[in-house]
């Protein structure tokens, strides 16, 4: 059996061990995801995969920040809309990523792992970073936000989003997003280019 995913949940957080952590630490410090492929002899049973699998390779990714997301991130800086970034990844690569985007308050992250609704509404309104966040959270996170007074626009172009677009004032896709989500949000950018997000403030 072999697996590939991220390496706390494909080895569980006690079977990762020290030298393997410091590794992947330091590619997540870089802002890469990083996956694990662990190997196995025993088979998977049912939907669970064998316990005793082994790191067999770490495969890092990379972001690539285009220009004018960083350009578009600037212009809500200096017209006081808050930019806050919600993913499943880890919290920290989450974090370096939006460092280098330029969204304020990046080094200040969490991760909303094994979070109560409760504990995760508390926190929605005090960080800019969120990481390991699932779809339910995500909406959670939104409805936070619209109840301390907050207008709140979401974008997103996979099915984990859609809880949240739904719950947004504002959601937004893009062209090359999934079918499901294109259905539900309220502006599709035609050319996948967030560029356009700033005249559409605009105009608002």
């Amino acid at each position: 059996t072999f697996a590939l995913g991220a390496p706390e949940f494909v080895l569980g957080k006690k079977n990762v061990s020290t030298s393997l952590q410091n590794q992947i630490n330091n590619y997540t410090s870089l802002g890469q995801r990083v996956l694990i492929l662990a190997h196995s002899d025993k088979e998977i049973n049912k939907d669970s995969i064998p316990s005793d699998m082994k790191p067999f390779a770490l495969i890092t990714l990379s972001d690539n920040i285009r220009r004018e997301a960083i350009k578009t991130i600037d212009w809500f800086k200096q017209n006081n809309v808050t930019v806050k970034v919600i993913s499943g990844d880890n919290p920290l690569t989450v974090s370096e990523v939006a460092r280098r985007a330029g969204v304020e308050g990046a080094d200040k992250y969490v991760s909303l792992e094994g979070m109560s609704d409760e504990e995760v509404r508390s926190i929605a309104n005090k960080y800019n970073v969120f990481g390991r966040v699932s779809p339910e959270q995500k909406a959670l996170l939104i409805q936070s936000m619209k109840s301390a007074g907050h207008t709140v626009a979401m974008t997103g172009d996979g099915v984990n989003d859609i809880l949240a677009m739904k719950e947004a004032d504002c959601s937004i896709t893009v062209a090359a997003g999934s079918d499901a989500t294109k259905s539900i949000a309220h502006i599709v950018l035609m050319d996948n280019n967030f560029d356009s997000v700033p005249l559409v403030v605009g105009e608002g």
